[in-house]
């Protein structure tokens, strides 16, 4: 009998213990954030897909003006810092889309996108990223990288580090995003006009035969006794055609800057889109600036339709300039 209920005590205070270390099991506290940093995935580039170039205005935050400008001997030291989570997914400020998994970052005055060289003064590592949005806004510090960058400079975990930030030029646009529809005038491209069919050979016609008769000679009494006119020397006038006025055709801007390396860049991307030229302009102030400039032809139409299909290449800010 006690041996009996002995084991049952046994039975019983062993099922307590189960329970336990299940209940104990579920009250572990699990970190806040391990279901928010997937795996790096290898730390691929952003497409740029849905973002266009910008350089932007003066803006202000927290109490400090920050002046966005093109700077292509930009070289600063400073603090780095880095964003992920709860920004993953959301649009950055030239209207991409952050991924913190992908070598980005952010910046308060160059222009997006950039491509950047970020060296770890802390281990002398070097890393090239695309600047594609605004920021930080903390503590004086230089530049915002994506976990994935800030990871692969080995300061992820530590979350500041001490780098050097070299400008490397603008950055290429991923063109188009395939599930965004852009307005345009022209409802449907027309099929190019068929060529005619080519004209046939030539050939030369059969010789006439001549009769054998000649005309009659002409006599003196058939030429006329009026005596012919002197030839004047006065200058022949003659009348003055129409005179033909050419008008402009409508062009399209898609933007002006300092570097003309950086429209050639431009250039050179929207080669698909038409023909591209770089036109130097001088400001009153003396600055050269190269704005790079597309033939809209001479419809109006035509060239709001070719301004819309620039402004789908990432150049939201492109204009159509009327003739002159």
């Amino acid at each position: 009998m006690n041996a009996h209920r002995h084991s049952a005590t046994a039975r019983n205070l062993a099922l307590v213990l189960v329970a336990g270390v299940a209940l104990a099991a579920c009250a572990t506290p699990q970190p806040r954030l391990a279901g928010k940093l997937p795996d790096a995935t290898g730390g691929k580039a952003p497409t740029g897909t849905g973002g266009r170039y910008k350089v932007g205005s003066p803006y202000q935050v927290a109490g400090v003006w920050y002046v966005p400008h093109e700077d292509p001997h930009y070289n600063a030291t400073g603090t780095a810092s880095w964003y992920g989570a709860d920004f993953h997914m959301k649009p950055t400020a030239n209207g991409e889309t952050f991924d913190m998994n992908a070598v980005s970052a952010a910046h308060p005055t160059l222009p997006l996108p950039s491509m950047v060289e970020v060296t770890n003064l802390d281990n002398g590592k070097t890393l090239q990223v695309r600047v594609n949005d605004r920021g930080p806004f903390v503590g004086g510090r230089v530049i915002d990288l994506s976990h994935e960058a800030a990871r692969q400079l080995g300061y992820d975990r530590k979350g500041l580090a001490n780098v050097r930030v070299k400008y490397v030029g603008l950055a290429t646009l991923g063109g188009p995003d395939p599930g965004l529809r852009y307005a345009s005038s022209a409802a449907a491209a027309a099929p190019p006009p068929a060529y005619p069919a080519p004209l046939p050979a030539y050939t030369p016609p059969a010789p006439v035969a001549v009769a054998a008769a000649s005309l009659p000679p002409i006599t003196g009494a058939a030429i006329a006794s009026s005596p012919i006119p002197p030839v004047s020397s006065a200058a022949p006038v003659y009348a003055s055609a129409p005179a033909v006025v050419r008008a402009s055709a409508y062009r399209v801007q898609a933007g002006a800057f300092s570097d003309r390396s950086n429209a050639q860049r431009v250039a050179d991307q929207l080669s698909t889109a038409g023909q591209a030229v770089i036109e130097p302009v001088q400001r009153p102030d003396g600055v050269t600036l190269y704005r790079v400039v597309l033939q809209g032809g001479v419809d109006e139409g035509e060239a709001w339709g070719l301004r819309d299909k620039v402004a789908s290449y990432g150049f939201a800010e492109a204009r159509v300039l009327r003739p002159f």
